[in-house]
């Protein structure tokens, strides 16, 4: 008996083929071409995001700060050199393995204002990737260091500033500020900024008076301010807000050493960021 099941009518189907190699090429090269647009913005934004971060950070500290006076008689924070017992932050900085400052939260909240900072995470800018090798004791490995941030020369109590002024040749003729009524412009004048991690040691920034306001062939550079946030670097002001500062010279921001110390003392003739810098320092003396 024959079968009556009609055969169906039309064209055959047919299994899908896959990719063709230069239809898989052109898919990739146009996914290469869109990751080539995004990433620049994708990295745009994460700095961004890190800059916002830093002045929450610089907005803490400098709370800090101002609730200090309040404990102590209206004395604004010590502010020395070196590895002095009392100031806003203890802890030299360097990239000695042997050195446990480098990565002590302990060490850096001995300070002054340790307790009133008790997140150790808001003295270090987040786009601050410096790491110090730790070759002996219980912590042997590589950690992040603990601080980015150093306080202005001319704020608070330092028994070395005159020998200091006298050391590098700086105009002595400028203000310190040693109480919270000292300061007659909070609103111009910084307290706090972030270092560049191979200029860090102490928490003290030196900024020379030299050659302020009319002699610019004569400014440089004792420490060097960060640039991390796309060519600008995080500052904490007296009033309390935090801002941060696009630099304009590019020898405000010669290139990182990694893992290393960048030649301080520079001489850096007509930098109008030194100008900005001294404007915000301090102010002569009437």
């Amino acid at each position: 008996m024959k079968d009556s099941t009609p055969i169906p009518s039309g064209p055959t189907p047919r299994r899908c083929a896959g990719f063709t190699l230069i239809e898989l090429l052109v898919v990739i090269a146009v996914i290469a071409i869109l990751a080539g647009m995004l990433l620049p913005a994708l990295a745009k934004a994460k700095t961004k995001a890190q800059g916002i971060q830093c002045m929450g950070n610089g907005r803490q500290l400098i709370l800090a700060w101002l609730m200090y006076p309040d404990d102590n008689e209206g004395k604004v924070p010590d502010n020395m050199t070196g590895r002095a017992n009392e100031s806003w932050v203890k802890g030299w900085l360097d990239f000695d393995p042997n050195n446990s400052d480098n990565i002590s939260v302990d060490t850096l909240l001995s300070g002054q204002l340790g307790p009133y900072t008790k997140n150790h995470s808001i003295y270090k800018c987040p786009a601050d990737r410096s790491i110090v090798q730790v070759t002996r004791g219980r912590n042997i490995g590589t950690y992040p260091r603990v601080r980015s941030v150093s306080m202005n020369c001319y704020v608070g109590y330092n028994r070395d500033r005159d020998a200091i002024d006298q050391l590098f040749g700086d105009n002595p003729n400028y203000r310190k500020f040693f109480k919270l009524s000292d300061i007659a412009s909070s609103a111009s004048l910084w307290i706090i900024l972030d270092e560049r991690e191979d200029s860090i040691n102490d928490g003290w920034f030196a900024v020379s008076m030299n050659g302020h306001p009319n002699q610019p062939q004569s400014y440089m550079f004792r420490d060097y301010p960060a640039s991390y946030h796309n060519g600008a670097g995080g500052f904490a002001f007296a009033d309390g807000h935090s801002e941060i500062r696009k630099w304009l010279d590019p020898r405000t921001k010669p290139p990182i050493v990694k893992g290393g110390l960048i030649p301080l003392g520079q001489a850096s003739p007509n930098n109008r960021d030194i100008s900005w810098l001294q404007d915000r320092t301090t102010v002569p003396l009437n």
